[in-house]
C-alpha cells in the first residue's frame, strides 16, 4: 500500500543518507551518494529533482508495481474481524494521522487480533518494498545478508540448515520469505475461523517475524537506498519504516537492542 499525502522531504532523506554514510563509514554501495544535502540530484536540485517532484500518482504506483511483490500479497477475508480491524487501520494511514496515535490498541478490541492484521501488513509492505529493489541485489553485488561492515545475518531454520550458515542476500531473503509465509499461512498459528483462539505463543512468534523483517529494512537502507532513492521511493520507504517502529515500540515486540544497526537514523527520522 502507497500511503496518500506523503511528500519528498529533502531534509529527511539527506538525513537518512547522511546517517548511512556514517554508518558505513562511506564504504559500499552507499560511497555513490552524495553526502551534501546540496549536491543531491535527485532530490534537490537539477532536471532529476524535477522529475522526482513532478511525479504523479501513478508513476509512484508503478515504482511499487504488483509485478515487483517478492511474494504474492496475503488478503484478509472480507467479512471477518480481522478484515474491519485491517480497515480501520488502512483509514487511519491514509488520514494523515499521526503514526503514533495510529498504532495504538483501537478501544474494545483483541490486542492479538491488531497484532495479527499488522504483521501481516508489514509482510506485504516490506515484501513489496523488496521487491522493487530486488533486481539490484544479486549474488555479486550482496554476497552476505548484511547491514554494512558491522551486521551479517546468517540463516538457521532447523530443517535443511541446522547451523547459522552465511549466504546471499537474495537467497536468505527467499527463505525468510517462504518461512514467514509459512507462518502466516498456518491455522494454528494465524487462525482465520470465528472462536478459534491465538496459540499462546503467538506474540512470541510474531515478534521472531518482526525481527527478521527489520533485517530486511537494514538491508535496503544501507545497501540499496541509493536505487530507493533513484526511484524517488524514499519518503514511502521512511513512512513504512516509521509506521512500523512505532508499531513495535508501542508493543514491545522487539528487543532494542536488535535495532542497534539502525538507531543513528531511527533517533533522526522516528524522535
Amino acid at each position: 500500500m502507497i500511503e496518500k499525502g506523503v511528500k519528498v522531504s529533502s531534509e529527511e532523506t539527506f538525513s537518512v543518507i547522511h546517517v548511512l554514510w556514517e554508518i558505513t563509514g562511506g564504504r559500499g554501495i552507499l560511497s555513490s551518494v552524495p553526502t551534501d544535502p546540496h549536491s543531491i540530484p535527485s532530490v534537490q536540485s537539477g532536471p532529476s529533482a524535477r522529475n522526482i517532484k513532478s511525479r504523479s500518482k501513478h508513476q509512484i504506483k508503478k515504482v511499487f508495481s504488483k509485478d515487483k511483490t517478492f511474494r504474492p500479497r496475503k488478503r484478509f477475508e472480507p467479512g471477518t474481524q480481522r478484515f474491519e480491524l485491517y480497515k480501520r487501520a488502512q483509514a487511519s494511514l491514509k488520514s494523515g494521522l499521526d503514526l503514533r496515535k495510529v498504532v495504538q490498541l483501537p478501544e474494545g478490541e483483541n490486542i492479538n487480533d491488531w497484532i495479527a492484521v499488522h504483521v501481516v501488513d508489514f509482510f506485504n509492505r516490506i515484501n513489496l518494498i523488496y521487491g522493487t529493489v530486488s533486481e539490484f541485489c544479486t549474488e555479486r553485488s550482496c554476497p552476505v545478508m548484511s547491514g554494512g561492515p558491522r551486521y551479517e545475518y546468517r540463516w538457521q531454520d532447523g530443517g535443511h540448515y541446522k547451523k547459522p550458515t552465511k549466504l546471499p542476500a537474495l537467497k536468505y531473503m527467499n527463505l525468510l520469505m517462504d518461512w514467514i509465509e509459512a507462518l502466516i499461512n498456518n491455522e494454528d498459528i494465524f487462525p482465520t475461523r470465528v472462536g478459534v483462539p491465538f496459540p499462546k505463543n503467538f506474540q512470541q512468534v510474531c515478534k521472531k517475524i518482526l525481527s527478521r523483517l527489520f533485517r530486511v529494512f537494514v538491508h535496503v537502507y544501507i545497501h540499496h537506498f541509493d536505487s530507493v532513492c533513484n526511484m524517488g521511493a524514499e519518503a514511502h520507504v521512511n513512512t513504512c519504516y516509521k509506521h512500523y517502529y512505532y508499531f513495535i515500540s508501542e508493543f514491545s515486540l522487539i528487543d532494542h537492542s536488535e535495532l542497534e544497526p539502525l538507531r543513528p537514523m531511527t533517533e533522526k527520522i522516528c524522535n
